[in-house]
């Protein structure tokens, strides 16, 4: 059997416990009589605080405390929330003002928690909530990605947060100079509410002269780190656990102010304390995701190959450095910023602005969407100036199977591809060759039809150390240890799957072990598609270890070299004898003969290389000028994600991906008044996209296999967004390019559409 699995398409079998109700959620799962908590947030994005009393609060019915950040300073917490610094151009270091865990002085988005009251009752601390007394001086709202306007914070006087770059502008710029036509498109990327089907929750208890902290997250080792910073206590008195997660995408990768704030009322009450966010308080309160502008240009010679690009990119911060954020749009952004074409100069600039608004990070892709988005737009912008079909113009300028590996302009290394194959692929499954006739009869019908193109390519990120542990129980069931942290992937299920796949022990005796970090050692938690390459390279390895040790063990038992027994991935077999024991029989063999040692098997391992999967999006829409309503009428993907373990659940990851990208393309506005108030901070007013906004989503492998690990993966948690933005933005863009359209930017909704086909219309009389 192959290292890298049957690659059979085994259905999720944590299913069976979603749906039947047996989830542990955290709002699930809180101790009994543990205390509720409510956090008392801003009313306003700008102003100066004058005064704050939270005394009538504290004498409230069913009230045992109300923080304040004078109060968690004064019991010696540290208040200072974490967040990732990059380099300035020149050389210094982008801004770093404080973010403290609850405000200090200053309130700076509508939404950041100023106290919390902790209650017997969820209806207790709200009703306590309404008695603090909180003053303030109003400050301007800055709601733009601009320099100067009302200084957000000393440490950035003009709210420039990070002024970086990537590349050889030199080069670059002798490039543009002599080109013989230059593209040029400034595109929009809109900020989207990442609303995961579970909102953020938590809750803390004390175990004896430990804490025990329960987050639905993405990883306990981060947080476990950074709790115990700020409750100076030590690393192994807190235990951080992840139950059952209902989806994360990026956002739940990172700590909160209300998770430190709940840890410290637990420590200080001695007992349980829980915490759980309703719906528009995430809104008002989670990172937000994207919000940034490019200038595109793409320098052309007169055989239509890119001899430069040229990229200056806005970014939205928000009101403070979230964890990731200044990483995300600067080196996250630039893995891929060159895509999959063969370039021979390319520069990136990008600058990060302070706003009054919720902070940014991850959102699905970090970066790498943003990146393949602008690229792919301006690719078919290029197409439509220079008179060339848009697949013609991204084959001429494709990275050759025969260039690989491939060292890109932002040092990275592309291990193998071969992108016209996908793209040839991808031109059969979409029928492009009938979109001429599906065009015209919606013409005949008054509607608007177009088609959208977009090849990416990823850059899988994250720590690439993983551990994985096997342990052989006393029931006769195994159980597998990992340091990832589902979120809805289906990670019990491939991770079982690989484990019985390379052992033949049975599945159904599997159990995979997660989200604790008093039972898993170390761990790199979930994020940048990583966990499958990882954790199952981490499984190899421990297979072989233990394979290894049950050869030693058979051979001394049977009186035989161990070079005449091996393992099938089913069975061990030993020369001259009728012997052929599973795993499961020798495990317990060695538990007969007291050898303990060899039920529990561990190994840690790194990737030396990234993987990089790639894929073509093709789509259709048709748009209804008369109302402006845009449907995705066909959509279809070819992905190049090497040797897949289960296509199934890749097929799904694939399809959460695409949907999350049409959300963003086609109904997801995020919208903000001018003094900073979030005016889409509930479902009524901000749109997800729904069943009836999605068609049938075609998927298919063309796998050229990686030689960045052992079993030839590449990860496909986030290529489905990656690749949806731009397919989608670029069909909207076709069909309305006949009617005079020029400049189109997501989100394409009704009301926008139809004012762009109306301005047009006028201006045609």
């Amino acid at each position: 059997m192959e290292k890298f699995g049957k690659s059979q398409p085994v259905t999720r079998r944590e299913d069976i416990r979603f749906l039947t109700g047996e989830g542990r959620y955290v709002d699930d799962i809180a101790p009994e009589g543990a205390l509720q908590t409510f956090v008392f947030r801003s009313p306003v994005a700008h102003g100066t605080i004058t005064s704050l009393d939270v005394s009538d609060a504290r004498e409230a019915d069913g009230v045992h405390a109300v923080y304040t950040l004078a109060d968690l300073e004064a019991a010696g917490v540290d208040v200072s929330m974490p967040a990732s610094i990059i380099k300035n151009r020149d050389g210094s270091d982008g801004a770093n003002p404080e973010r403290p865990v609850l405000a200090r002085d200053r309130l700076r988005f509508v939404g950041e928690p100023v106290a919390v009251v902790v209650a017997d009752t969820l209806a207790q601390a709200r009703d306590a909530g309404e008695l603090i007394m909180l003053d303030y001086d109003d400050l301007p709202a800055k709601m733009d990605t601009a320099k100067g306007g009302e200084p957000i914070h000393a440490e950035a006087p003009d709210n420039v947060v990070y002024d970086w770059a990537i590349g050889d502008e030199d080069a670059t710029n002798a490039a543009f100079e002599a080109a013989a036509r230059v593209v040029s498109l400034d595109v929009a990327d809109n900020r989207v509410i990442v609303n995961s089907m579970e909102p953020r929750g938590c809750y803390a208890e004390p175990e004896g002269e430990r804490l025990h902290v329960a987050i639905n997250g993405q990883g306990v080792w981060g947080p476990k780190s950074v709790l115990a910073k700020a409750l100076n206590m030590p690393e192994d008195a807190i235990r951080v656990t992840n139950p059952d997660t209902g989806g994360g995408f990026g956002m739940k990768a990172f700590m909160y102010p209300e998770y430190f704030v709940v840890a410290h009322a637990a420590q200080a009450l001695q007992r349980p304390v829980r915490w759980m966010s309703e719906r528009t308080e995430a809104m008002l309160s989670d990172n937000a995701g994207r919000d940034l502008t490019s200038l595109t240009e793409l320098a052309f010679d007169e055989n239509h190959r890119i001899i430069g690009y040229r990229v200056l990119t806005e970014a939205n911060m928000g009101a403070y450095n979230s964890q990731f954020a200044q990483f995300i749009q600067t080196q996250l952004f630039s893995r891929v910023l060159t895509g999959v074409y063969d370039m021979p100069a390319a520069f990136l600039r990008s600058v990060g602005y302070y706003t009054n608004m919720t902070q940014v990070d991850a959102y699905r892709g970090a970066g790498r969407p943003e990146a393949i988005y602008i690229l792919e737009r301006a690719m078919d912008r290029a197409a439509r100036e220079l008179g060339v079909d848009p697949m013609e113009l991204r084959r001429i300028n494709f990275i050759k199977p025969d260039q690989f590996p491939y060292d890109t302009l932002v040092d990275e290394t592309y291990d193998v591809g071969d992108f016209d194959k996908v793209l040839r692929r991808a031109e059969a499954e979409a029928d492009v060759a009938g979109f001429a006739a599906r065009k015209a009869a919606d013409a005949a019908a008054g509607r608007l039809r177009g088609i959208g193109l977009c090849y990416y390519i990823e850059s899988i990120l994250g720590d690439p150390s993983e551990s994985a542990k096997v342990e052989f129980t006393d029931e006769g069931r195994v159980n597998i240890y990992v340091g990832t942290q589902s979120n809805g992937q289906g990670h019990e299920t491939v991770y079982a799957q690989f484990l019985s796949d390379q052992t033949g022990i049975p599945v159904d005796l599997i159990d995979v072990v997660q989200g604790d970090s008093d039972r898993i050692k170390q761990g790199g938690g979930t994020g940048g598609s990583r966990s499958v390459t990882t954790q199952n390279t981490a499984t190899l390895a421990t297979v072989d270890a233990m394979t290894e040790a049950f050869v030693a063990f058979l051979s001394e038992e049977e009186g035989v070299a161990a070079s005449e027994i091996s393992f099938d991935d089913e069975q061990f077999r030993i020369e001259g004898s009728n012997m052929t024991p599973t795993m499961l029989e020798v495990a317990e063999m060695a538990r007969d003969k007291g050898r303990e040692d060899l039920l529990v098997h561990e190994r840690r391992t790194t990737l030396d290389a990234r993987s990089f999967p790639n894929g073509c999006h093709i789509t259709e829409v048709v748009i209804d000028p008369d109302t402006g309503v845009t449907r995705v009428d066909r959509y279809v993907v070819v992905d190049d994600f090497g040797n897949l373990i289960n296509p199934v659940l890749a097929e799904g990851q694939v399809h959460g991906g695409v949907v999350q990208g049409i959300g963003q393309a086609l109904t997801e506005h995020v919208q903000f008044d001018e003094d900073g108030q979030l005016l889409t901070a509930t479902f009524m007013d901000y749109a997800l996209p729904r069943a009836d906004d999605v068609p049938y989503i075609g998927f298919t492998s063309e796998p050229v296999p990686s030689t960045a690990n052992i079993m030839g993966m590449k990860g496909c948690g986030e290529a489905g967004t990656v690749g949806a933005l731009a397919a989608v933005a670029n069909a909207v863009q076709d069909a309305m390019w006949e009617r005079g359209v020029r400049q189109a930017d997501m989100p394409f909704t009704p009301l926008k559409v139809w004012e762009l086909l109306k301005d047009d219309a006028v201006a045609a009389e």
